[in-house]
């Protein structure tokens, strides 16, 4: 075999980083392509994100970013989480909270429950709602572009569409020619790899396959932070459990996989397949006085999605599309955790969420000026929820058939499960009345069987006086149906103590709570598009949002949630708060030259925004996890399309993290909130200013090949996220500090 064949050969069967997608063409086509393009080319890209139809930047009300795939490359996002962080108007706060793992926020909107993220256009996160890890799972090798939406969408896409939409748009397979892959390796034990390859018939058939998994022990923070890992006493209800000179070594190990493929025939029918799982221990963002830091404990949650898409035309003027899709999420049954709440015991958690869709649309052009577009669905839901379990949930069994006891007692284990199901119906009108004034109008209703009706208006100008100049106005409103985990979970622990009536004693419990309703979002925005030049892009986007029906963690009446059982101060999930923030987002993009070897990219941001939350219980305070300014600046230096250099700077102010009470543990690190009633206002992790840096060196191996040196926290900065808002977690979480690493891109 030739020797290019079997190193080919070798990379794909390595394994295969989430490396970002130049899966078309060779190694610099992108890069001398991109060179070429002027800004008003990348803005005229067809998007279909904003409408459900192709149609450029200019033609859609909403605030909308594309980034290519030379883009993507070049700026090395090699996963959703590295693009998201470049973003205006996103706060983000890695390594915190288990289940969340990455917690963001988009122009004010907390959490990935907020934010519908996409692959060619169908839900990949989890099917039935919830937070999850927008982490090293969502590798961006197979994407042709990202597009981002801001603002309220729910009158095209439904349910938590809230803070806006993430859509992934991949490309059928050209044939072995776009065939690659990819190894890397770096500090803290970090590993990745990742492979794309394609089939391209003169029948009409096309095939992508493609997949990466990643992997590293990351940073030990106890040796970067012995301050807050420094080894304390685990306790356990005022007893000692294990001593501080017994205590394990801090770990803090990742890991991330995916499996990509798509099917096109004859651009009539699509099929598609995405698994993506992720780990992570269940101690991320806890203090060593609150849980154990081992591999064992660790946060497992595996994603599938399997759809399919059938193109046709009724009409000469009306394109139709039917598509099915399901998905399903679920916890590694032998997820556990170790922590304070369990007396540092094993205890194991579960969740499954199910989803099934399908849905018809119809785009109709009604004449030369006006277009409709329009869509019925209806999707149907399950969910379990398991905490507190002193043994594995059994996958093979039903929720009410585990026959497990809370431990220390003889009380049966709840376990919730729920199904429910969603038609849905929406309608678009866009209206061209002039070349230089557009309008849309649509209006969706999704008819819940457990949460009832919610309508959702969508309403947006566009003005474009001159070819430079475009002014954008919108108003839409959107839902976010309550979680399972939060309205079903139930947590808690029980020591063995009984009361005089023979009551087991329950604390620190969660109970569920059927009742909750959907939040609702509020958001007007207007946007000023700029472009001095062909080579510079202006971008002023203004925004003022307000949620209500807030879901909040509150006091709970209901004591007699287990029947046999005392819960001492339980709490739930309740509609008890309300929301408003406004905002400011300025961006920038030049394209430039200097001289005939030298071209470039400059980008960056500068985001301002004001916020308030009331939870109900008459504290009025800022919105946690977001900064009131933040600047993000970068840029991408080429020479001769062999070597390129790609610096990036991120400045964030402080960031409020949700404190309402200082920690009253000692063994607890104190951070910059102190004493144990302090406002929540006086509560925040100090802002800081961070430095990645990017070479690749381009045309190796008889032009085939690209060497990467990627280097996170170059400055190796010591600094902070804003960590969970209880009381007995981090005030401030540790963060990594320089990380690098080495990946060699092979096309064969």
């Amino acid at each position: 075999m030739h020797k290019k064949n079997c190193l080919a050969a070798a990379l794909a069967l390595a394994g295969l980083v989430g490396q970002p997608s130049w899966a078309q063409g060779t190694l610099e086509s992108d890069a001398e392509r991109l060179m070429d393009l002027s800004l008003q080319d990348l803005i005229a890209t067809p998007v279909v994100t904003a409408s459900r139809q192709e149609e450029t930047r200019d033609q859609t009300p909403a605030q909308i970013m594309v980034i290519t795939r030379a883009q993507i490359r070049e700026r090395r996002y090699k996963n959703l989480a590295d693009l998201m962080q470049d973003l205006p108007g996103v706060n983000w706060q890695g390594g915190t909270k288990s289940s969340q793992f990455n917690q963001f926020a988009l122009q004010g909107y907390v959490g990935p429950n907020k934010l519908l993220i996409l692959l060619d256009g169908v839900r990949i996160g989890p099917p039935a709602g919830g937070n999850f890890a927008v982490a090293d799972s969502l590798a961006l090798y197979m994407a042709k572009q990202v597009e981002v939406l801001y603002g309220p969408a729910a009158a095209l896409y439904g349910a938590d569409a809230v803070a806006g939409v993430i859509n992934i748009i991949t490309e059928a397979g050209r044939g072995p020619q776009g065939s690659w892959a990819s190894l890397g390796a770096g500090r803290f034990g970090g590993e990745e790899g990742a492979f794309m390859t394609g089939l391209n018939t003169e029948q009409g058939l096309q095939l992508s396959l493609g997949g990466h998994w990643q992997r590293a022990d990351r940073a030990p923070l106890d040796r970067y932070y012995p301050r807050e890992f420094g080894k304390v006493p685990a306790i356990s209800q005022g007893q000692t459990v294990i001593p501080a000179g017994q205590r394990e070594p801090y770990v803090g190990n990742t890991a991330g996989h995916s499996l990509y493929a798509r099917v096109d025939w004859a651009d009539q029918f699509t099929a598609g397949f995405l698994r993506h799982s992720f780990a992570s221990l269940t101690s991320t963002g806890d203090p060593p006085a609150m849980a154990r830091y081992q591999t064992s404990s660790e946060w497992q949650p595996t994603s599938d999605t399997v759809y399919g898409r059938w193109h046709w035309r009724p009409a000469p003027d009306m394109q139709a599309q039917l598509q099915l899709d399901h998905s399903r999420m679920a916890l590694d049954p032998k997820a556990r955790y170790n922590n304070t709440f369990t007396g540092y015991r094993d205890s194991f958690s579960y969740e499954l969420g199910e989803r099934t869709g399908i849905e018809q649309t119809l785009n109709w052009r009604i004449n030369a000026s006006q277009q409709l577009q329009a869509g019925l669905g209806w999707q149907k839901y399950f969910a379990v929820l398991a905490a507190s379990l002193a043994a594995p949930y059994d996958p093979g069994l039903s929720a009410h058939a585990q026959g497990q006891l809370y431990p220390n007692t003889q009380l049966p284990a709840q376990i919730h499960d729920d199904g429910f199901h969603n038609v849905s119906a929406y309608a678009q009108l866009q209206s061209q009345w002039s070349d230089a004034l557009s309008t849309s109008a649509g209006l969706r209703l999704d008819r819940h069987s457990r949460y009832g009706s919610s309508i959702n208006p969508r309403l947006g100008a566009v003005y474009k006086p001159q070819e430079r100049h475009v002014f954008k106005l919108l108003y839409g409103e959107a839902f976010r149906a309550p979680s399972p985990e939060e309205s079903l979970s139930a947590m808690g622990t029980f020591s063995g103590a009984q009361d005089a009536n023979g009551n087991y004693i329950g604390t620190n419990f969660r109970v569920p709570n059927y009742h909750l309703k959907p939040e609702k979002a509020r958001t007007v925005s207007a946007a000023w598009d700029w472009r001095p030049t062909p080579s510079l892009n202006l971008v002023t986007h203004l925004y003022r949002s307000r949620i209500s029906n807030l879901v909040v963690t509150q006091p709970s009446g209901n004591v007699g949630a287990i029947p046999g059982a005392v819960l001492v101060s339980p709490e739930t999930k309740g509609n008890a708060g309300q929301q408003q923030h406004q905002g400011l987002d300025l961006s920038a993009q030049w394209r430039f030259r200097l001289g005939g070897d030298w071209a470039g990219d400059l980008w960056g941001s500068a985001s301002w925004i004001r916020g308030r939350i009331a939870e109900g219980d008459g504290v009025d305070w800022a919105i946690p996890y977001v900064a009131s300014h933040q600047l993000k600046l970068g840029t991408t230096l080429r020479w001769r399309d062999r070597f390129s250099i790609t610096p990036r700077i991120y400045w964030t102010g402080d960031v409020t993290n949700g404190r309402t009470k200082g920690p009253a543990d000692p063994l607890l690190p104190k951070g910059a909130c102190q004493g144990t009633l302090a406002p929540p206002s006086r509560c925040s992790t100090p802002g800081y200013t961070l430095v990645d840096l990017h070479l690749g060196w381009h045309r190796l191996l008889d032009g085939r090949a690209t060497l990467w040196l990627d280097v996170y926290n170059l400055l190796d900065r010591r600094y902070y996220a804003a960590a969970g808002s209880s009381y007995r977690t981090f005030w401030d979480m540790p963060q990594q500090p320089r990380t690098w690493m080495v990946t060699l891109d092979y096309r064969y």
